[in-house]
């Protein structure tokens, strides 16, 4: 692969993603759709929604870009592409009229059952713990909840961008540690990429958000490049990568249920929302969540270099004391 040119194409998507979410955002507020605050909002005052209008269409077309460049547009590839697309779209509806939850889910899981059709004939996600079809049934429920957690994680400036930006590098750092064929480096560099050009607008004050459109798609083209890891063998990395969110989400999900509450409802009791309620601003807990990503992808290389059960270790240990940092500056959830 020719870095330099694989660096202008980064540099590219940083730039187009930058200005096209200018463009939306002049839409979004010329058309008023805003995200007004609510009792379960980390935010004072409304602002524009969509984001992802300008994000997910730059990062589809660098990767359509890139898979063309390099001969790796596969059938497979344009499924999921088109299921990505397809579940941008649905969500978008969702940010302007609210659907019921149950559509929502039903899409998700559509796109999830495209990408997993778009993997037929590559190897296990569970590495031959389970018969081929459980593994896919599993790597299914795995990736549905991936989708949404990326979701109900996306309630603070900046955070969403950080974490995406942080699987982007940590994936190309663990492909090209592992040798990995070059568009399976590319892709997630690109959405890395395009990835910063947003925060520039998403960073602490927060000009415009994601929105559905954004943080729904692209937990599924994270997702996907995760699943993709993992069926190349390199299974430790694509769990250390993302484990602070799983840890977050999950936790949280459990605690509500624990106490019965209705666990699909939105609420503001991650970690992340707590700590801001106790007094933390956004950027500080996005810069908190950074730092942990550091550690995770210096992990994740770790793993794909062998050291896999220190690797893992060492990636619980980052995620418990970033939990326990949140914690100490949470306040009682209302």
């Amino acid at each position: 692969m020719s870095w330099p040119v694989l660096v202008l194409a980064c540099a590219a998507a940083a730039a187009l993603a930058w200005a096209a979410t200018w463009a939306v955002l002049r839409s979004l507020i010329r058309f008023e759709v805003y995200d007004r605050p609510n009792p379960r909002s980390s935010h004072a005052r409304p602002k524009p929604r969509g984001g992802g209008l300008a994000l997910i269409p730059v990062v589809l077309l660098a990767w359509i870009a890139a898979a063309s460049w390099l001969d790796a547009a596969s059938p497979g590839f344009w499924l999921a592409l088109a299921a990505a697309a397809g579940l941008a779209v649905v969500s978008w509806f969702d940010d302007l009229k609210g659907l019921p939850a149950g559509l929502r889910l039903a899409v998700q899981a559509l796109a999830v059952a495209l990408g997993l059709a778009a993997m037929e004939g590559e190897g296990a996600v569970f590495q031959g713990l389970l018969p081929p079809l459980l593994d896919r049934v599993a790597a299914g429920l795995l990736w549905l909840w991936f989708v949404n957690l990326f979701n109900f994680m996306d309630g603070i400036d900046g955070l969403s961008g950080v974490e995406a930006s942080s699987l982007g590098l940590g994936l190309v750092l663990v492909g090209v540690l592992a040798g990995w064929p070059d568009a399976r480096v590319a892709l997630p560099a690109l959405l890395a990429a395009a990835t910063l050009g947003f925060l520039v607008w998403n960073w602490a004050p927060a000009k415009l958000f994601l929105g559905d459109v954004g943080s729904v798609a692209l937990g599924y083209l994270l997702g996907w490049l995760l699943l993709g890891a993992a069926v190349d063998g390199d299974w430790a990395a694509a769990l250390i990568l993302p484990l602070y969110y799983l840890a977050d989400a999950t936790i949280t999900l459990v605690r509500r249920g624990v106490r019965g509450a209705k666990v699909w409802r939105a609420h503001r009791e991650h970690f992340y929302q707590r700590a801001v309620d106790g007094g933390s601003s956004h950027g500080r807990v996005a810069l908190h969540v950074l730092a942990c990503n550091a550690v995770l992808m210096a992990c994740a290389g770790a793993a794909a270099l062998g050291y896999v059960w220190p690797a893992m270790a060492a990636a619980a240990l980052a995620v418990a004391v970033l939990l326990a940092i949140l914690e100490r500056r949470a306040r009682p959830a209302a």
